[in-house]
């Protein structure tokens, strides 16, 4: 489900996917404001590298005040970002983040388009982004989208003549972006697209400029700005009652994993566009100029025009069915014109205004969330016609199936008619996971087979219906996704994609397990059904050197849904060693090895992803000091979990719980990631977390984002310190121990430069760069070209404890199963226990 006020606002703006669950219901004002938008025949690209990235208040105008298709080609899905609202990271934050621009579609009334580029993580430079990613395949993709959307204009978020001055991904689109421009055109370029599409030139390209690209609004007003063009976004709707703006923040606000939930506004606001290419616009006002944008612009195309124009023209808002006649007329002319983009595009638009002007209903709804291959399930087909238009429902059939009704039914004003019909899941249907992710790509690349793939937001419906409806002779079908359709008593009416799933999934609790010694593990795996009455055999799959028993365990799981666990015992080896162990499930000879996450926020459509289900096993020789953590939650991370796999009882803490003298049970608190940055209640709180440490307690900071405070906190730790945007991206870049003698360093774990070996995607962000004389720097880093960074871990003795704030992403490196970071934080918890530690030992505890 939607929020109410995003829901309110997609209601109003009709969406050209058939991928969004939720029917869309248009007002009469909503309907004449589509046939304005369908009697423009013009195309605009907007172009970036990430989710977030696009500038909703542009994007919105374009589609609602232009009336133009508008399109967000996003270069990559956001998996490198952080994640604010909850623990997925990587590929699940790609597919959530994915979700999100959907969602912000479905509100500012464009389209989402992909490349395959993966987003491995801040880049400095466009040159690393650009090798990383594999530029050719890239800059095909976005051919391929130009071609395949035809759009008269295009629009880069960036600029592609300033590189290396911001994120590397940022430029590189805009690169990418201004190299395609003429390469669409050009039959050699890429010419094994042009089996599925053809040339194309846009008209002219465009830069999304504004005063943060000249450094300060001063400078921005002193620019030359002969060559750009001045829109005021802020434009009001009297026909859907909102403004722009207002649009525009609601579809931002969708980023919610990212933090861009924020408060409407509206007014008069500029945006700037800047010429970079192609043929100049007279009227800058109008990036348009000089197109035709009519209906005449198709061969055949002015006699549907004539038609439509009309409608729009006198439209009857107190019954809008009146204009059925008409509709479906200009339908049928349609149909002849030969220019198929046209055609195509446009019929799926008109067919949705004869839909919502006729007040037809139809659905189909499985009886299940999930099917699996050869289940046989019951859907539910529902037809309403709430209008005295004169429409039959001949038939009902799901594409790729033999699945089908032949009703003939004539649909009465306003009467519903059910139907049933079963649906036998043909055997070898692909599952519905996201289709990127069903190989495993590169660090940059994404690896998809399937061509006709390539730049779609998402895997298409597992199954649609197909309703063939007579209109007084003239016979239409509307395609519609089989969607589950349930309420809750807490959430009300929901609709979920339909998903095909295996007949068993499996998962381990732990990504990661950790052996801090040669002893045997008992490691347990949770077989889930797929459908009913399954029964098989698992086994473990294990590194060299590791033994498992027993070699495989039978089982049987009678309802669809529930899981059984099974039991290993599994033992490491001697000394260091890491691997990976992963189950293998036979079922009638068939071998299954996926584990099935399931992503669900309200404010997007329920995910199901398959991925390979597997845990890294790592045998760690690894000291610790202090047993009781307490651990503050931030923006959602899977510390927490990882320091319970090396022997620690971490209990997460409630803030608003914390009062004098109630923290000194921890033997060590830790903040989770940008805890200062969304939890609001610590700014109350933070003078208990500095008493805890003046008496004798460890308090670490994980990273918060500079210039995000959710609070103006001026006193985050007892000295002062500064954040800054300094960061490491690279992975593997040379780490100094520059405190050799540093007890952090040496105590219960003798930290070496090894340890920094095996590190994912950054070694680090949010660095301090300035900090009082009583803080200690532990390590410098940087990245090539840059200078030493020292800022990411900083330990000061306050009181009688320490204080401890690190930029290092142990939120990454944990989850990883890096040994090296398990044992320097470990030394972190420890710090100033090194005496206590000699008074047991000298006590013989």
């Amino acid at each position: 489900m939607q929020f109410i006020r995003a829901f309110a606002i997609a209601c109003l703006v009709l969406c050209n996917s058939i991928y969004a669950q939720t029917p869309k219901k248009l007002s009469s004002t909503a309907i004449h404001h589509e046939l304005e938008k369908l009697n423009f025949l013009g195309t605009a690209l907007y172009v970036a590298a990430h989710p977030d990235d696009e500038n909703t208040r542009l994007i919105s105008y374009l589609a609602n005040e232009t009336k133009a298709r508008t399109a967000y080609l996003s270069l990559t899905r956001g998996d490198g970002g952080q994640n604010l609202i909850g623990a997925e990271l990587r590929e699940l934050l790609g597919v959530l983040r994915t979700q999100e621009l959907l969602a912000a579609r479905r509100v500012d009334g464009g389209e989402q388009r992909f490349t395959r580029a993966n987003d491995f993580g801040y880049s400095k430079h466009p040159n690393e982004t650009l090798e990383i990613w594999d530029k050719e395949k890239v800059l095909g993709d976005v051919v391929w989208a130009i071609r395949n959307l035809r759009p008269d204009v295009i629009i880069n978020r960036f600029d592609h003549r300033t590189p290396g001055s911001t994120h590397g991904h940022h430029t590189s689109s805009a690169m990418l972006s201004f190299e395609a421009f003429d390469l669409v055109n050009n039959p050699n370029a890429y010419s094994n697209q042009l089996v599925n599409t053809a040339i194309w030139q846009p008209r002219r390209l465009y830069f999304n400029t504004n005063w943060w690209f000249y450094g300060s609004r001063e400078n921005f007003e002193k620019a030359d700005k002969s060559k750009m063009s001045k829109l005021d976004v802020g434009v009001y709707y009297p026909d859907l009652g909102v403004s722009n703006n207002e649009i525009a923040s609601l579809a931002s606000s969708q980023h919610l994993c990212q933090g861009f939930g924020r408060i409407s506004t509206r007014g008069s606001q500029d945006e700037y566009i800047e010429h970079i290419k192609g043929i100049e616009a007279k009227d800058k006002s109008n990036i348009f100029d000089g197109i035709d944008t009519s209906w005449s612009r198709v061969k055949g195309g002015k006699a549907v025009g004539e038609i439509l124009y009309e409608v729009e023209k006198n439209f009857n808002f107190r019954n809008p069915a009146i204009h059925i006649p008409r509709l479906v007329e200009a339908y049928r002319l349609l149909q002849k014109v030969e220019d198929k983009h046209w055609r195509e595009f446009k019929s799926n638009h008109l067919k949705e205004i004869i839909l919502a002007c006729s007040g037809l209903y139809i659905e189909a709804n499985a009886t299940a969330s999930s099917a699996t291959s050869n289940e046989t399930i019951k859907i539910n087909i529902e037809a309403l016609n709430r209008s005295t238009t004169k429409v039959s429902l001949h038939t009902v059939t799901i594409e790729n199936t033999t699945a089908s009704l032949n009703p003939n039914l004539n649909l009465t004003a306003n009467k519903k008619e059910n139907l049933e019909l079963e649906l036998t899941i043909p055997n070898k249907t692909n599952t519905s996971a996201p289709y990127w992710l069903n190989e495993k790509g590169s660090l940059g690349m994404y690896k998809v087979n399937d061509d006709a793939l390539i730049g779609k937001p998402e895997t298409p419906p597992a199954f649609i219906a197909d309703f063939e409806l007579d209109f007084d002779g003239t016979t239409i079908n509307f395609k519609k996704p089989i969607v589950y359709h349930y309420s809750k008593p807490d959430k009300g009416e929901i609709y979920e994609p339909f998903a095909i799933l295996p007949e068993v999934t499996s998962s381990f609790k732990d990504d990661v397990i950790l052996f801090a010694d040669a002893k045997t593990k008992e490691v347990t795996l949770a077989v889930r059904a797929g459908k009913n009455t399954i029964s098989g055999k698992v086994s473990l799959n294990h590194p060299s050197g590791w033994t498992v028993n027993p070699s495989s365990i039978d089982f049987s799981i009678a309802q669809k849904n529930d899981v059984q666990s099974v039991s290993f015992k599994v033992t490491p080896t001697s000394g260091e060693s890491e691997g990976v162990i992963s189950p293998s499930i036979i079922i009638n000879g068939k071998t299954y090895t996926k584990k099935l996450v399931e992503i669900n926020y309200d404010h997007v459509p329920k995910q199901s992803i398959l991925l390979p289900s597997e845990t890294k096993v790592v045998r760690l020789n690894i000291q610790k000091s202090g047993n009781n953590i307490g651990y503050i939650v931030g923006a959602g991370d899977k510390v927490p979990e990882s320091l319970e796999q090396i022997g620690y009882n971490v209990q997460l803490i409630d803030v608003a719980s914390i009062q004098e003298g109630s923290l000194s049970k921890y033997d060590g608190i830790v903040l989770g990631i940008r805890a200062y940055n969304v939890v609001e209640e610590l700014k109350f709180k933070q003078t208990y977390l500095l008493d805890y440490v003046k008496n004798g307690g460890n308090l670490i900071i994980q990273y918060n984002t500079a210039g995000r405070w959710r609070n103006q906190f001026e006193n985050i730790a007892p000295y002062p310190i500064s954040i800054s945007r300094d960061r490491v991206t690279n992975e593997n870049a040379e780490v100094e121990i520059i405190a050799k003698r540093h007890s952090l360093i040496n105590f219960p774990n003798t930290i070496t430069k090894n340890d920094f070996d095996g590190w994912v995607q950054e070694r680090g962000l949010y660095f301090p760069n300035e900090w009082s004389k009583e803080f200690t720097p532990i390590l410098s880093m940087n990245d090539k070209g840059e200078t030493p960074k020292t800022g990411s871990l900083l330990v000061a003795p306050y009181g009688k404890g320490n204080y401890i704030y690190t930029g290092l992403s142990f939120f990454r490196e944990l989850p990883a199963g890096v040994s090296g970071a398990y044992k320097l934080f470990a030394n972190m918890l420890s710090i100033g226990k090194e005496n206590l530690q000699t008074e047991n030992e000298i006590k013989g505890k």
